[in-house]
């Protein structure tokens, strides 16, 4: 029987154990990938959590560091949905960009089609989404949902990933 937690620090030597796993939160800190912690249930978001005790987190935790929770639904194995990022207050730009090209490579290694995802926050704009590669879906008036599809073509890895994979 697997363990319902497992730490994945090496995305290339433990690929299979990353395709297996349903659920999962992406650490990154100080501009390189830590590893991936998988779960045996997904991240449930609160409205009052991320409003409220996000913006308390945020606030009072100093550090580089970024978590991305990730669901792969049962219901459509072809998709990972991204339900949740957490950071510190003095998260680099370069922490964050770690964190989604490791979601990439996650994709790559699960076959995924496509990432779906929900904005909370008006500070990502439009724009941004449309240079990292996500088209909105489908297009509301309230709510921001996104999409990145991939379809087996997958962009191609930054050379910190080669090399990590390599190693």
């Amino acid at each position: 029987m697997a363990p319902w937690f497992e730490t994945v620090t090496h995305l290339g030597r433990e690929a299979d154990t990353v395709q297996r796993r349903c659920h999962g939160v992406i650490e990154t800190a100080s501009g390189e990938f830590e590893r991936v912690g998988l779960r045996p249930w997904p991240k449930l978001p609160s409205l009052g959590g991320v409003f409220l005790l996000g913006k308390l987190h945020h606030r009072w935790t100093a550090g580089d560091r970024c978590r991305l929770y990730y669901d792969q639904p049962r219901r459509h194995p072809n998709y990972l949905a991204v339900k949740y990022i957490s950071s510190d207050r003095e998260t680099s730009y370069q922490t964050f960009r770690r964190a989604l090209e490791t979601l990439d490579e996650i994709a790559r290694i699960k076959k995924t089609d496509a990432l779906l995802c929900e904005l909370a926050t008006w500070r990502i704009s439009r724009e941004m989404m449309t240079r990292w590669g996500w088209e909105p879906h489908p297009v509301s008036r309230w709510r921001r949902h996104y999409i990145r599809r991939f379809y087996g073509e997958y962009p191609p890895r930054p050379s910190w990933l080669v090399e990590h994979l390599e190693g």
